[in-house]
């Protein structure tokens, strides 16, 4: 339940009687499973409060060498790369297995987006919710393509895909239309699965990173010239203070 996303960070556990009842297991039998999970660190006991999911299960499952590489600002765009393979496979499969409660949380998820509360914050903490919550929606996308090796793999992903949505998100601001096109993409992507068209959803999701790709090498070769011509200006301005 844990590894499927039924059971997430902070909740906490039915009482050990009911657990019991629930997987027709013994008493001590639950507790020997409850003590190899709080062993591993994926949940905790709270004296006198019961027994929660873990908080810290996503930087539990995460690889220390993700860490590594998300430190390396030229990953960025092998990361977008990426997240094709991993997000088409969610897109296709939740097309294919999605029941109508994903649909539900899909849907809330992507309605989620544009409902953020972002009164009384500064731009770098609007796009620090927006990428949090669009982390959440990719997340929901692969708990719905019931695949748990995914699902596991998007987990331990999860603090690097936010770092990445942050950082696209900062260089995108700079286009309304973009921000307009990227919604509707998203919209696009929700809108197959729930018709239940795999190879719909996983060109939808495709032809969306796609985008988002190609219009951060645009503005990368923009800032690029403009930053030469900078220069050049000033290279003469220093040639006529010179003279």
């Amino acid at each position: 339940m844990i590894l499927d996303g039924t059971l997430v960070a902070g909740e906490k556990l039915l009482p050990e009687r009911l657990l019991a009842q629930k997987f027709n297991v013994s008493r001590p039998s639950l507790r020997e499973a409850i003590q190899n999970l709080q062993a591993k660190g994926l949940i905790e006991r709270k004296q006198g409060g019961g027994t929660f999911i873990s908080q810290n299960i996503s930087s539990n499952m995460t690889d220390p060498l993700l860490d590594l590489v998300a430190n390396r600002p030229e990953t960025q765009f092998d990361l977008l790369e990426f997240r094709h393979a991993l997000e088409g496979m969610s897109a296709f499969y939740a097309a294919l297995r999605g029941q109508q409660e994903d649909y539900a949380a899909l849907a809330n998820a992507l309605e989620r987006l544009s409902c953020l509360d972002t009164d009384k914050l500064s731009a770098g903490e609007i796009q620090e919710q927006e990428a949090k919550a669009l982390a959440e929606f990719y997340l929901t996308m692969a708990k719905a393509s019931h695949n748990m090796v995914l699902l596991h793999v998007m987990r331990t992903m999860k603090s690097m895909l936010i770092d990445n949505i942050k950082r696209n998100l900062e260089m995108l601001r700079e286009s309304a239309d973009v921000e307009v096109q990227i919604r509707q993409q998203r919209q696009d992507i929700v809108t197959a699965i729930i018709n239940g068209d795999p190879l719909a959803a996983r060109q939808a999701s495709n032809e969306h990173l796609a985008f988002v790709e190609q219009t951060l090498l645009d503005i990368n070769q923009r800032d690029v010239r403009v930053q030469r011509a900078l220069r050049r200006i000033e290279v003469k301005e220093n040639g006529k203070i010179a003279s």
